[in-house]
Formats: C-alpha cells, structure tokens, sequence
C-alpha cells in the first residue's frame, strides 16, 4: 500500500527537535495513520475499504467538478438528469459524504454511485460536496467547508446571470434539501440548526428540508446500542471501537464525544429553541446500526421540541448499507422514502 504524507503545524513545530523518531499514535483501517510528531499519512490506495468496482455509465445523468472554495481548493461534483423536459426546474439535494470526517470524497466510486441514482430516480439536481478531513482539518473545519457550500449556492441563487449554467437551467432555488450520510447527516444537523437559528443566510435560496441517513452522533455516556459493540470489540466492525477512534481524530484535540461537534444537545451547541426556522427532517436509521439508540433518541428530543422530523428504520440493515450497496433491494426503497418526502414533505 503505498502512502502519501502531510504535515500539520504540530509536526512542524516539532521537526529538527532532535526527539525519538515518531510513532504511530493511531492506525485507521490502515488508511489514516497519525504519528506522534502530528504528522499525518494516508493511503493512495483505498482497496482496504469495501469499494464498489462497477459504476453503471448507461445512467440519464451528466455531471461535472466545481470549485466551490478557492482558498481551500474544495469542490463539489454536480449532477442533473438528462431525462427531465426542457425548462423543468428540479429540486437541489446538496449532498455530505460519511467517512467519519476522515475518510471519503465524492470521488469514490461508491459515493459517485449514490448521486448517480439521487439525481436520476428523485429526480434532482445533486451536488455532492468534498470538505476537509480530519486529523489535518479537526472539527469545526468541515462544518465551516459545509457552510462554505451553502453561501456559494446563495450566490448562485442571487446572481442568476452569473451562476452557474446547469444551475441557471434546471435548479429550483426554492427547494434546496441538506443531505448526507454518517458523517455527512451530522453536517446536515449542523447546516439545519444553524440556518433555523438565523446564523446562516441562504435567501434567496430556500432551505425546503433535511435528510440525515444514520447520522454520525456521539456523547461520553453510551446507549445500550454502543456498549453492546464496545463489548463485542474490534469484531464490530462499523462499531463503537471504530467510532471512537475516529472521534479522537476528528474533534479537537483533548475534546470529548460530549464536544457540539458530535453531540448536538452538548454545552454549546445551538439551543433548539432558537431553531424556529428548523426544516422538515427525515431521519433513516438502520435495524443493526451501533448508533441507532442515539439516533432515536435524537428524533425524540427533536419531536419533543417541536420539530417536524419522521424516523425510518431499515430492518436488516446497519450503518453505511447505501454506500457499501448502493444497487441493494434496500437501496431502492430508500431512494422511494428520499424521493416522498423531497416531493411531499411532511
């Protein structure tokens, strides 16, 4: 596996020290290795993680890469059916891969699979956003690069001679949902909380709903669903030993799982009071999910607080099963439940 290596400020405050030579502090699916000097290696080869090998190329849908930041050199990969009649506007599904805001990008071929049916079968225009990645990027980077995401897309609604062409043709700016999956349902949270509350602007675009799919939450004290894959380790593997690793790298430094970053009823995070602009939310968990008593749990402080959010359960199913299977029986009827509520609401 070859590996490619960067350099966080910590490494450089730390280089030339003259101290023991660095160690691996921790190893993620050999994919991500943090050393003890803060430097950080990755694998240019990904064929640890379950990769789909086939992307179906016969699929009614073009798409194309965009720089969305040019500071941080972020893209997002748009996507609009070719099937739909001329002059039809379609929804716009912004959407956050998972990966524990560690791993993942648009890119990989599972990820590029999803957006393919989203905007084929909803039908809608998707636009499918990288942001930075932790341990490099902690937490709030990748919220902040979501938030990035959303004020291009207001320019683009404001500005309608200078927006992009497929945007200016086929999207509906009065229906933008938010949607990721683990990782990226967390930042769905995040971006609905946070335009709810007036701390972020998307007039004249219109924030029309939320979908979390078995988004990625945590706090310090364990449900019954997260102790039960503690005991059973490293065996679990999409379970909590994983989880919280990926934690340790994703927060900040000495942070705990109680940070808002990963639990949205923490100290600090957006009271939900103050989220009276809260869109409709659909909220899938999974049968066999670590997280789904966190995940039901959140739908219920949700509901108790008055907001619109349905919870569907995929029996049988557990974390990721629209990424690991994007073409599965269960993939299909999710893509039905996203396709109802982006055409019905609640």
């Amino acid at each position: 596996m070859s590996l490619s290596s960067s350099t966080t400020p910590a490494a450089a405050a730390s280089a030339g020290s003259g101290s023991e030579p660095p160690r691996v502090v921790e190893d993620c699916l050999g994919v991500v290795q943090l050393l003890s000097d803060g430097t950080v290696t990755r694998a240019a080869d990904l064929s640890a993680l379950p990769l789909i090998s086939d992307v179906p190329s016969d699929l009614p849908v073009q798409w194309k890469d965009v720089v969305y930041d040019a500071t941080h050199s972020l893209r997002l990969r748009m996507y609009r059916p070719t099937s739909t009649s001329e002059g039809k506007k379609l929804p716009v599904l912004v959407y956050f891969h998972g990966g524990s805001f560690c791993i993942g990008s648009f890119e990989i071929p599972n990820f590029h699979a999803g957006a393919l049916r989203l905007a084929a079968e909803l039908p809608a225009v998707v636009l499918s956003a990288d942001y930075r990645l932790a341990p490099e990027h902690r937490l709030p980077a990748a919220h902040d690069d979501a938030e990035s995401v959303f004020s291009w897309l207001r320019i683009q609604a404001a500005e309608p001679a200078g927006a992009d062409t497929w945007l200016a043709e086929s999207a509906d700016f009065d229906r933008v949902f938010v949607c990721g999956d683990s990782a990226g349902g967390n930042i769905a949270h995040h971006i609905a909380v946070k335009h709810g509350s007036g701390r972020l602007a998307l007039a004249p675009a219109r924030l029309a709903g939320c979908v979390m799919l078995w988004p990625y939450f945590g706090g310090e004290e364990r449900t019954p669903s997260e102790a039960a894959s503690r005991d059973a380790g490293a065996g679990d593997f999409m379970g909590t030993v994983l989880f919280d690793q990926m934690w340790r790298l994703a927060l900040p430094v000495g942070a705990t799982r109680d940070h808002q970053a990963a639990n949205p009823f923490a100290p600090g995070s957006v009271p939900l009071h103050e989220a009276d602009a809260f869109p409709p939310a659909l909220v899938v968990e999974p049968e066999k999910d670590v997280l789904r008593d966190r995940v039901a749990d959140y739908v219920a402080r949700m509901k108790a607080a008055g907001k619109r959010v349905e919870l569907v359960a995929f029996a049988g199913q557990g974390h990721g099963f629209f990424v690991f299977e994007p073409w599965g029986e269960a993939s299909d009827e999710l893509i039905r439940v996203i396709r109802r509520f982006v055409r019905c609401g609640l």
